[in-house]
């Protein structure tokens, strides 16, 4: 009973690490770990380096995130919207350009398999 156990065990493992491998799960983990990393300096740099310069290119004491106008009587805050945006586009141009040039857009294709490669060519006659 105890060897059919650790069997299972032993081939439950197998199978995981298989999957793991097969399925890209640590390159996954490891943009997920990357990307969090990049968007905090990204998003520091932008607080700090960026919203300042252009607060003092519009003139504005208070700020770049609190910018703001008023239409119909409500007041717009469209500082910290375009301060998000700023934001969002350098991290999506890093991770692009990273992406890009490190070569891992040719990791993530699947090699076919020894079976599709069967279908794929006919055998000639």
């Amino acid at each position: 009973m105890k060897k059919q156990v650790e069997m299972v065990a032993k081939t439950q493992i197998r199978g995981f690490t298989q999957f793991i491998r097969e399925q890209g799960v640590v390159g996954l983990a490891t943009g997920f770990l990357l990307g969090g990393a990049v968007s905090k300096v990204v998003t520091a740099f932008v607080t700090d380096i960026i919203n300042p310069v252009i607060s003092i290119m519009l003139g504005s004491g208070e700020g770049f995130r609190q910018a703001s106008f008023k239409a119909a009587g409500v007041e717009v805050f469209w500082g910290d919207f375009a301060s998000v945006l700023i934001d969002f586009l350098i991290v999506a141009a890093v991770v692009y350009f990273g992406f890009k040039g490190l070569g891992l857009d040719k990791l993530d294709k699947k090699k076919p398999k020894e079976e599709e490669k069967a279908v794929a060519t006919p055998a000639k006659k």
